[in-house]
């Protein structure tokens, strides 16, 4: 009996670089074989800033997921964020020549390349997805699947992200110096809807807000297409960052102590609160006023709503979002951030953790791995020819993705 297709993925995070190897099982679920988790290191806000050091981090967390997995990565999808990333809506048009008037799968291809072809793209910009939002046939709106269907002019509404060309390069060739090929590049936050947004969200018109280590990448998707994508340069690290300068304690401490007493709620927490967390100096410890703790995240906490709402606004989607918000990744779990959501922009919230994967899902069942599922799911779903294989190292694999990268390709 033959093996199951493999498919690998890596998260690279402002904070930490996760690689996940899973393949589909018998029951059509995808299960991971495989984990590795590593510290990054050489990223900022999402963006390569030390290709060495951030090389370093991937290889760690792939040797690793090599290792519980037993099987050699030789491919992966992996996930892209930062704010030099930006998207639009774009329209695609081609006309049916063919006698039966039948739209084919070749033509659903011609017309994605129309789109993708007819948008401006800047020299110094690169294409990352042309995604699909709807089709059009003879004016007709709201097909999803026109290939059998009989028409003169098909068109196709999508949705395209780009990517500065220079920070795609950095990223890539941190992955093939690890000897690894780039299968695809995949946006973080529509990795992460993939784990964590069920279908009725998805078709209800849904908020997804990926509070990352550096950046919160946030995705709108309505009518089961995404809309909407944006990255926030504000992570986990503003936060704690917040704590260190406010309460005057080391970095490790200020996140200890975010973890374990921190919460959004300021309102809750009595005046007379006082924690133990490590000191700066010759004092191992110090007490800090909770209470103040408190303030200092729901006012980072605040601007963060204020800016999440500020692109909802700009999207035009802000009357099209009845399933709320659904919070993910690292930032998620701080406590009090739902109910302050609420209440902050009147919208139903939740935390979503990621869902849809068997295996080692106990290891990777908080919402700080959402975008590491999502990317396997990602792989397995959409993947070129329903497979990313990592069993075997592939020398053409690494050498084509080393000319790529010299090319200025992903």
């Amino acid at each position: 009996m033959a093996q199951a297709p493999r498919y690998a993925a890596i998260d690279i995070g402002t904070t930490k670089v996760c690689t996940l190897v899973g393949h589909v099982n018998d029951t059509g679920e995808v299960e991971i074989a495989g984990v590795g988790v590593a510290p990054a290191r050489g990223l900022q806000k999402g963006m390569v800033v030390n290709i060495e050091e951030a090389s370093d981090a991937i290889r760690t967390s792939v040797q690793r997921a090599e290792r519980t997995s037993g099987v050699r990565i030789s491919s992966a999808h992996v996930g892209i964020t930062g704010n030099h990333l930006n998207s639009a809506n774009h329209r695609g048009t081609i006309t049916l020549s063919h006698s039966d008037r039948l739209v084919s799968g070749e033509d659903v291809a011609r017309v994605m390349e129309a789109a993708r072809s007819s948008f401006g793209v800047p020299n110094n910009r690169e294409i990352i997805h042309v995604l699909p939002r709807t089709y059009l046939l003879d004016g007709q709106e709201g097909i999803n699947n026109p290939i059998g269907l009989h028409g003169f002019r098909l068109d196709v509404e999508t949705h395209i992200v780009m990517g500065a060309i220079t920070s795609i390069q950095n990223l890539t060739k941190c992955v093939a110096q690890t000897g690894v090929a780039v299968k695809d590049l995949v946006l973080q936050p529509l990795a992460s809807g993939e784990a964590v947004i069920t279908d009725d969200e998805r078709d209800t018109g849904v908020l997804l807000v990926d509070i990352g280590g550096g950046t919160t990448d946030i995705a709108i998707f309505c009518e089961g297409s995404i809309g909407h994508t944006a990255v926030i340069p504000i992570g986990g690290y503003q936060f704690t960052h917040d704590l260190v300068v406010g309460l005057r304690v080391p970095f490790v401490a200020a996140e200890n102590a975010k973890i374990k007493y921190g919460t959004a709620e300021a309102e809750l927490v009595g005046d007379d609160e006082d924690v133990e967390v490590e000191a700066f100096g010759e004092d191992s410890k110090q007490a800090i006023s909770r209470k103040l703790m408190s303030e200092i995240l729901r006012a980072r906490t605040d601007e963060l709503l204020e800016l999440i709402y500020s692109v909802v606004q700009q999207s035009g989607y802000q009357a099209l979002l009845p399933a709320g918000v659904i919070f993910t990744g690292g930032g998620a779990c701080l406590h009090g951030l739902v109910p302050v959501t609420k209440h902050t922009l009147g919208m139903p919230a939740r935390v979503g953790a990621p869902l849809g994967v068997t295996g080692l899902s106990d290891t990777i069942a908080g919402p700080a791995y959402g975008t590491s599922v999502g990317l396997l799911l990602w792989a397995a779903r959409y993947g070129e020819d329903g497979a990313a294989p990592v069993d075997g190292f592939s020398l053409m694999g690494w050498l084509q993705n080393l000319m790529n990268m010299f090319k200025g390709k992903t």
